[in-house]
């Protein structure tokens, strides 16, 4: 199994950045795909970004202002957000899962490991 362990959320204003890691342990031999998702309060869980080896894909409505990578092992992935609004105040959760993943088609369901979430908050 693998385990996941998320860090790097916090406060910030609007117009900030921040940037967000993920930590794999356990079984990371057969990680293919790393990504994010993430929950506001009230609303629907939403896929963030998804790298798969070396390709990163990110949402439409966050490209220009997020993007992902992966360190050199692969198993540490990171989300680094810039100009963040109020509208992005959510928890993120990691995920990481055995096959390949190209775009926003990713679900929930479709990875095999989930982190506990990191709460960010964006002030006004």
């Amino acid at each position: 199994q693998r385990q996941l362990v998320e860090s790097g959320g916090g406060l910030v204003q609007a117009g900030d950045s921040l940037r967000l890691s993920c930590a794999a342990s356990g079984r990371t031999f057969s990680t293919i795909s790393m990504g994010w998702f993430r929950q506001a309060p009230g609303k629907e869980r939403e896929f963030v970004a998804v790298s798969s080896w070396d390709n990163p894909y990110v949402a439409d409505s966050m490209k220009g202002r997020f993007s992902i990578s992966r360190d050199n092992t692969k198993t540490t992935v990171y989300l680094h957000m810039n100009s963040l609004k109020p509208e992005d105040t959510a928890v993120y959760y990691c995920v990481a899962g055995s096959r390949p993943y190209y775009s926003g088609s990713a679900s929930w369901a479709d990875f095999d490991a989930w982190g506990q979430g990191t709460q960010v908050t964006v002030s006004s």
